[in-house]
């Protein structure tokens, strides 16, 4: 029996990629011990499966088709930056959502439909694209001010219509992430 580690994404669309390279040059320029995100890899998790027998696969792509059925594609406003678990403890650098009701529906129904095969229920979702993450205190009160700095910032809006089932293999230079299924809304 196979496994994977798993997990379902919508992909940050390219055209927004430029914004958000200039926050994340903007960190690059405080002293501090921040991993950062590829940009190719930015993307706001619906579901973090963790590893998954491959078998598997077909029974969470069909809780993914019971869902999807009742969304059509919708338009999510991407906007402001923070962290968590706080500003003042920074684990992870985050960029967020305006506006993310039709995105938390889905959400919360994929989730209770993932539940009933055996996944646990996200605590809290909060729908955000990670853009870093601090591995030591170091720099911490500049990078707090830099994250004030764009606390309200207008990044753009995006249709989401796709999700996609990836597979994520990690390695010692960071993620490498794999599409194997996609989703139409």
């Amino acid at each position: 029996m196979s496994q994977i580690r798993a997990f379902l994404a919508i992909d940050l669309d390219d055209d927004l990629k430029p914004k958000i390279n200039k926050i994340i040059r903007e960190f690059k320029q405080i002293d501090a011990n921040i991993k950062y995100v590829d940009l190719q890899n930015l993307h706001f998790t619906l579901k973090f499966f963790g590893d998954i027998d491959t078998e598997g696969i077909d029974l969470i792509s069909e809780k993914i088709e019971n869902v999807i059925k009742d969304f059509d594609s919708f338009t999510i406003k991407i906007k402001g930056c923070g962290a968590f678990p706080n500003k003042n403890r920074i684990k992870v650098i985050w960029v967020g959502l305006d506006e993310d009701e039709i995105l938390k529906d889905l959400h919360d129904k994929l989730d209770k439909e993932f539940n009933s095969i055996g996944f646990d229920l996200d605590r809290k979702f909060s729908s955000h694209l990670t853009i870093g993450r601090m591995k030591s205190a170091k720099g911490k009160n500049k990078v707090k001010n830099t994250i004030e700095t764009y606390n309200n910032i207008d990044i753009g809006t995006m249709d989401v219509n796709l999700i996609t089932l990836k597979k994520s293999t990690l390695t010692p230079s960071g993620p490498i992430y794999e599409d194997l299924l996609e989703f139409r809304l």
